[in-house]
């Protein structure tokens, strides 16, 4: 068994511990709660641009000219994007999210061209899965649309070019604190939402076509933008529900070790009194 000192460096140790998960969980609260008020407030704005270019989509259907971002065609390449965080420390998050990427890379019998939002998607791609060639990592703690407009920007240009056929982005859905969910949604070809109510009739200037060419980047832009919004939410989420986890699991190491500790002591006690005791009754003898 342990000697006592070493006991109470161990409950040390594990104090010391515990109080930085204590502080990371109070940080990642913070910037939880940030998070959360961001995607709140770009889903609606999301959802009504969806709306719009399903309308659109609508109106411009029986239309020649189609924009080559609504054109369907066969899929020789396909680019992925994958987004994960920087940092770890957020239990099983960023890992789901590979694991998704890799399960969609598996299932494509063509070849996949990668792209990286975050440092852990980007290091996984570059040890396995090959092909990346983009990434954007050290974003700020309040992302904006600009920082991911490189990305987004090669995937519009590379699908209307014909590097690709068909683009996927694999990232983390926010749902609740407790809860996250690794998804993977197709942003090229637009399929813009098919609307069951008849749509707005609007006066276009100069025409519906024309005015979906422009809405249809700025739609996949804001898809993209979106799920890094939401990845963020639930990375600060997972993080804090990891520290504290933690933090419990370190108290309960500590009062453990103090048992121990306690036993070990009393221990001793003991066995010094019985060698006082075997003392005393060897001088009584002598």
């Amino acid at each position: 068994m342990p000697s006592t000192r070493e006991f109470r460096r161990r409950i040390r140790s594990v104090k010391n511990t515990s109080q930085i998960t204590k502080a990371m969980e109070m940080v990642s609260a913070v910037k939880m709660r940030r998070a959360q008020e961001a995607v709140a407030a770009s889903r609606p704005y999301a959802e009504k641009m969806a709306e719009l270019d399903g309308g659109l989509a609508q109106v411009t259907a029986h239309g020649d000219d189609t924009d080559p971002l609504l054109v369907q065609r066969p899929v020789n390449r396909v680019g992925l994007i994958v987004i994960t965080g920087d940092r770890g420390l957020c239990g099983a998050l960023n890992t789901n999210v590979i694991r998704r990427a890799a399960r969609f890379i598996l299932d494509q019998a063509v070849p996949v061209h990668t792209m990286a939002i975050g440092k852990k998607g980007r290091d996984w791609l570059l040890r396995h899965a090959g092909e990346l060639i983009a990434e954007v990592s050290g974003l700020s703690e309040r992302p904006t649309l600009m920082q991911v407009a490189p990305i987004t920007t090669l995937a519009i240009d590379g699908y209307r070019e014909g590097r690709f056929d068909r683009v996927d982005v694999v990232y983390s859905r926010y749902v609740t604190t407790t809860r996250q969910e690794a998804v993977q949604q197709q942003i090229l070809p637009v399929v813009p939402p098919v609307s069951v109510t008849k749509p707005v009739d609007y006066i276009f200037e100069p025409d519906p076509a024309t005015v979906l060419s422009s809405l249809l980047p700025r739609y996949v832009e804001v898809e993209v933008y979106q799920a890094v919004l939401e990845t963020a939410a639930s990375e600060h989420s997972a993080r804090m529900i990891a520290m504290h986890n933690a933090t419990q699991n370190a108290r309960d190491v500590v009062r453990e070790l103090t048992l121990s500790y306690n036993r070990a002591r009393q221990d001793s006690i003991t066995k010094e009194i019985l060698e006082i005791a075997a003392g005393a009754e060897a001088l009584k003898a002598s």
